[in-house]
């Protein structure tokens, strides 16, 4: 009996002894676990933390990128803008120098020509005031009016003597000085001589009321040749008709015909005086296409005739119109017109 009690009691106290080993066991694994398991949660809140400081740092990099553009890319163009701007500005300053050396040389030289000018008019002066005195000295007031008198009688008879040629008159007018274009028509007349002979111009000038213009007188049986000797001539060429009118003088009705060469900017002038009963003249259209409507206008206003004319009709009046406008004895058919 003793000994299975002996036998019951170690069983007892081994079960005893095997469960607090394993109580302790077990206690010794939940401790590491939750150590763990604590461990595990501060490592998480650190990863955390870490992730959000990156995600930071990162947003502000890129809010600094877009500011300053390409951070490396463009330090390279930056640098170079702001070399450029240290050469303008040195650029700058060179011709700011420069300009005020310019203007200190300029002002030297203005107070030279402010000299120069004061020293002009002194001189201007001086000669002003010196034929002052001479012409006082010259002559008393009643000889200087006799001279002025008889210099303006002398003009008035030249500008009557040209008047009067320019009219038709014979007389010639000898200018006190030749004209300019005096070796023009010199030219045009030795060129319609050589072709026509001396008899083919009634008359030849140049005319001081129009620009000294070489002016010469047709008869009506040469007016045609002369003109095609002005317009096809070599050296004279007066390929252009700026105008063409006719005019009753009472006694008789002349055209005017003005002519210009563009190869040697020259202008000529032809005349010819017709009979006012039966005005009659060669057309000028075969030789100038311009001389077409001037010549229905001489024709509607005056009744002169152009033989030759392609399409010779009145222009302005209707062809029932009785009388010609321009004749100096014209009187209206109907007086309520």
């Amino acid at each position: 009996m003793s000994d299975e009690q002996d036998l019951a009691q170690q069983k007892k106290e081994a079960a005893a002894k095997a469960k607090a080993a394993a109580l302790a066991r077990r206690q010794s694994k939940e401790s590491v676990t939750v150590e763990r398991e604590g461990n595990m949660n501060v490592a998480k809140q650190k990863a955390a933390a870490a992730a959000k400081a990156k995600a930071v740092a990162l947003a502000r990099r890129q809010s600094k990128e877009s500011v300053t553009g390409e951070p490396e890319g463009n330090m390279d163009v930056a640098k170079q803008k702001a070399a450029a701007a240290a050469k303008a500005k040195a650029a700058a300053l060179a011709r700011k120098q420069s300009k005020e050396s310019g203007i200190e040389e300029s002002e030297g030289n203005m107070d030279v020509a402010k000299q120069k000018a004061a020293a002009a008019a002194k001189a201007k002066a001086a000669a002003l005031a010196r034929k002052k005195e001479l012409v006082s000295k010259e002559e008393d007031p009643e000889k200087a009016k006799a001279k002025a008198i008889a210099a303006a009688k002398a003009k008035a008879a030249a500008a009557a003597k040209t008047r009067a040629r320019v009219e038709g008159s014979t007389e010639v007018h000898t200018p006190d000085e030749p004209s300019p274009n005096q070796s023009i028509l010199d030219q045009i007349v030795q060129a319609i001589e050589r072709s026509l002979g001396q008899g083919a111009l009634t008359d030849y000038y140049i005319n001081n009321l129009s620009k000294d213009v070489p002016t010469l007188v047709a008869k009506p049986d040469t007016y045609f040749q002369i003109a095609k000797i002005l317009r096809y001539d070599e050296q004279l060429n007066f390929h252009y008709l700026s105008e063409l009118h006719g005019t009753d003088f009472e006694t008789h009705m002349e055209i005017y015909v003005h002519l210009y060469s563009f190869n040697t900017n020259h202008s000529a002038a032809l005349k010819v005086k017709l009979d006012r009963d039966s005005p009659v003249v060669p057309s000028l259209v075969p030789l100038w296409s311009g001389a077409n409507w001037p010549e229905c206008e001489a024709y509607d206003l005056l009744g002169i005739l152009f033989q030759g004319h392609p399409d010779l009709k009145r222009i302005l009046l209707g062809e029932d119109w009785i009388g010609y406008p321009l004749r100096k004895d014209y009187q209206p058919y109907d007086v309520e017109v």
